[in-house]
């Protein structure tokens, strides 16, 4: 059995791991790869037919001249899934694991977002949806490019197309695949400045790409199919470390297990991997394979699920033909056809025209020498069964008029719409929620690239918590393992800093924001927000469930406490200065109660007047705690 590992042929007098023998091998697994995928392909460019509205091209029945209406019941349901998803749109909220790492959480809460927005993840996200709604399965790819920002590099999100994309079959999660294949197509000329392999020899072409039908011509003879080959091995320490290939044909562009040059940089020293090559720690330090997988309704034996479009494709077919049959009995209907009988010789193109006042007619004419050829309109029962299937497959793509902003008949209530909403909404939280673990993988993904690759500082702009600019400057110092000493004599080692992943959705829908504006008002109303009644409003808050509810808690209780303090503070100062400034304790005693008051002699025990009974409490205890003993 090959083995990817072993050491490569000999070239020049070296000795590479990656060779002409290990390429022409991993060509033969990619066409295996591709073969075992061959009917995942085919769906994938027929359901690409049913989004442009060609699903006639699909159908196959009758001749190209017929009427051929394309309805978009389908497209609708796609198009109303994408816009729940761009209202769920994902923001990261990482927190720490442990008690050190908690400015690190922070840091790295403020620049995430920041450094995803710098990928354009907003739009990659947007494409990624439609392709996930489309087709069952969206990709990211998550990469270090070397060439950003002048050359310094920096992380960057594309989406993968299924099309370019191949892996082991039979498997259900991409981190279990033995190899993982992703092609794309190069102009040749390009290939030719970049490698000097390349410059006097004509790329070969390992793989033949499926194609998707475009409406465009579209000419890909100067083009050649670049491989990026990544593979896993296990090192002596039993550390899983990822490899990279890149090929042409059977012309070898990079290996990484061929490159032997020593790295610089700081590297994690917990792993051992300072000051060593690519070809010993891997490709990436993480050790995972850059592709994440966002499936909408999962398949067992493959890492690809199925979409809308397949669930819905079947109905869409039956509604296009019977929308065309109704067409043509309609066409049929108001535009009349007569037999003319060939006896008599009738001029057609006079009869045919409906401004002639005569029409010349040779020999008799007779009762039936024109006729008009008989019409039979269609039945109600076949309108009533298209607008069933239309209902059908408004159902099982949960794509209701409720979902669209319509209502049922007589439903007028707000509650009513809203509870209906919500109801509908259903299966597009559910694929939302796979979208937000796809996203937390991505964010790790990127922790770990910034772990290792951000050894420089990077600058951001970020706004603090009161929504001010800020200007911060971000390497991975707060990120690299750290030393933690002894223990009784015990030499603890390193502790790598983890962090967990929490997603919200960054931008609510309409009615999100209205319904949480509301409940914000009524909780004003309710005196939650005073600082006096802070223990009554945690007891409130306790009962009560919404999005938010333990940052409000833990601002109420902060604002309690601080007034309490305030409170004690007052009745210390009101306290002193009756002793010591009896004149100015009355004017002091009326900015602290809002009210006069009578100020006794020190030490009388009377308190003011027209203090509520919290005050006097804590009045009390501050009047004891400055007795002397």
């Amino acid at each position: 059995m090959w083995n990817p590992f072993r050491r490569g042929n000999e070239e020049a007098g070296t000795v590479q791991a990656i060779g002409k023998g290990e390429i022409k091998h991993a060509v033969e697994l990619l066409r295996k790869y591709k073969s075992a995928k061959a009917n995942l392909e085919k769906k994938i460019i027929s359901n690409e037919q049913f989004w442009k509205l060609r699903q006639w091209d699909e159908l196959r029945e009758g001749s190209r001249e017929d009427l051929r209406p394309a309805s978009a019941w389908l497209w609708n349901c796609i198009v109303s899934k994408h816009a729940d998803f761009i209202d769920g749109f994902p923001a990261p909220n990482i927190r720490p694991r442990m008690a050190d790492d908690k400015e690190e959480a922070k840091r790295l809460s403020s620049v995430m977002p920041i450094i995803l927005e710098q990928c354009d993840f907003r739009r990659t996200y947007d494409d990624v949806t439609y392709y996930k709604l489309k087709q069952g399965t969206g990709v990211y790819g998550v990469f270090w490019d070397d060439q950003k920002l002048g050359g310094l590099g920096d992380i960057t999100i594309r989406k993968i197309d299924l099309l370019e994309l191949f892996w082991e079959p039979g498997i259900t999660d991409i981190q279990d695949s033995a190899n993982v294949f992703l092609v794309k197509l190069w102009d040749n000329e390009v290939l030719r400045r970049r490698y000097s392999q390349l410059r006097d020899k004509i790329p070969g072409e390992a793989v033949t790409m499926a194609k998707y039908m475009y409406d465009d011509s579209i000419d890909t003879s100067d083009k050649s199919p670049v491989v990026d080959w990544y593979y896993k091995k296990t090192d002596t320490s039993g550390r899983t470390v990822l490899h990279y290939c890149k090929f042409v044909g059977d012309t070898l562009l990079y290996a990484s297990e061929n490159d032997t040059a020593a790295s610089g940089g700081a590297d994690m020293q917990e792993s051992g991997t300072a000051g060593k090559s690519v070809a010993e720690k891997g490709w990436y330090a993480h050790g995972k394979y850059p592709f994440v997988i966002d499936t909408l309704f999962s398949v067992e034996g493959t890492i690809a699920g199925y979409g809308y479009t397949d669930i819905g494709k079947d109905a869409q077919r039956q509604i296009d033909l019977m929308n065309q049959a109704i067409l043509k009995n309609t066409l049929c209907g108001a535009k009349p056809r007569y037999f003319i009988d060939t006896s008599g010789s009738v001029n057609e193109k006079e009869y045919a025209d409906w401004k002639n006042d005569f029409i010349h007619v040779e020999g008799n004419l007779g009762q039936d020498s024109i006729r008009p050829v008989d019409y039979k309109p269609l039945d109600g029962n076949y309108l009533a069964y298209l607008q069933n299937k239309i209902d059908e497959l408004k159902e099982v793509a949960g794509n209701r008029d409720v979902n669209n902003g319509g209502t049922a008949s007589g439903i007028t209530a707000a509650s009513a719409i809203a509870a209906m909403q919500e109801a509908g909404s259903k299966q597009s939280r559910d694929g939302i929620s796979h979208t937000y673990n796809a996203y937390k993988e991505i964010v790790y993904l990127c922790i770990e690239l910034m772990r290792e690759r951000y050894d420089l500082p990077r600058y951001f702009r970020i706004l603090g918590e009161m929504g001010e600019e800020q200007f911060v400057s971000y390497n991975n110092s707060g990120l690299r393992p750290r030393y933690q000493g002894t223990d009784f004599g015990v030499d603890m080692g390193y502790r790598t800093p983890e962090f967990d992943i929490e997603v919200t959705a960054e931008k609510s829908s309409p009615y999100k924001k209205m319904e949480q504006n509301e409940l914000a008002i009524q909780l004003y109303g309710l005196g939650v927000f005073a600082p006096g009644n802070a223990d009554q409003a945690l007891m409130l808050l306790e009962t009560m469930d919404f999005s938010g509810k333990e940052e409000i808690a833990a601002r109420v209780a902060q604002n309690g406490t601080i007034y309490d303090q305030l409170i004690q503070y007052q009745q210390i100062a009101l306290e002193l200065a009756s002793r010591y400034e009896p004149d100015t304790a009355g004017m002091l005693a009326v900015q602290i109660g809002g009210e006069p008051a009578t100020v006794m002699g020190v030490g009388s025990g009377k308190h003011l007047q027209g203090e509520d009974s919290r005050m006097e409490r804590v009045r009390d205890a501050a009047q004891e705690r400055t007795q002397p003993n």
